[in-house]
């Protein structure tokens, strides 16, 4: 299934004069099969089709309920949908950078091509292999469910690797999130069983380092601004 790279459904707008345009989710950028052997063509149906929309279905019907309490301006209704808003839109934003973050062997995953990223990992870890061993120990140190990360810090200016539990999103810590690695059971479990550091282990072999290098260069230019 080709589709586009954007996640322009990812922003609620309103045309004046119309209803609210709901979240979809967005299409894969490959086929279902493109990461195997490292992650599954049944895991991705499931994971893409079922659990990802499940989020997307959640945070249409939180902001529809918030929508009726802003209307008849009813306040502790509206903070009391928060929790609902925050669990499923921090799922879909999580999961529509996953997809991209992720290409197959054979297009490329895993092969970190010189750019400002790779110097940064260089100059602040010392390899992509040292990396990789931050992130899997801090992601299998997550009690249940959550997302590891490598993020771009604005507050050291550089890169840094933090854990978000449940759908949580890096922004919630100041952080632009540059990789993430999908630590709940249905990312993995099809194929690993409960062996989830085999997973986080060859995870690396399918990582789009040209998505998550567009990232850092877009993070820092922010910066500068």
């Amino acid at each position: 299934m080709l589709a586009t790279k954007t996640i322009a459904a990812l922003a609620t707008r309103r045309i004046p004069g119309s209803i609210r345009l709901k979240h979809t989710v967005p299409d894969l950028p490959y086929d279902y099969n493109e990461l195997e052997p490292v992650i599954s063509a049944k895991i991705m149906h499931l994971h893409h089709d079922k659990h990802h929309a499940a989020y997307v279905a959640g945070l249409n019907a939180a902001e529809e309920k918030l929508a009726e309490a802003q209307h008849r301006k009813d306040l502790a209704g509206q903070v009391a949908l928060q929790p609902l808003i925050n669990f499923h839109g921090g799922g879909h934003v999580n999961h529509s950078i996953f997809w991209t973050n992720l290409i197959g062997e054979k297009n490329g995953g895993g092969h970190l091509h010189a750019s400002p990223l790779k110097t940064a990992i260089e100059a602040q870890y010392g390899s992509l292999g040292a990396l990789s061993q931050v992130v899997n120990a801090k992601t299998a140190g997550i009690f249940g469910s959550g997302w590891g990360w490598v993020t771009y810090n604005p507050a050291i200016g550089g890169l840094d690797v933090v854990t978000t539990a449940n759908q949580d999103m890096p922004s919630t810590l100041g952080h632009v999130p540059l990789l993430g690695i999908d630590a709940w059971e249905h990312a993995y479990y099809l194929d690993y069983n409960n062996v989830k550091a085999d997973y986080f282990k060859n995870i690396w072999r399918v990582v789009n380092w040209k998505d998550v290098a567009r990232r850092y260069d877009e993070a820092v230019a922010h910066q500068k601004k």
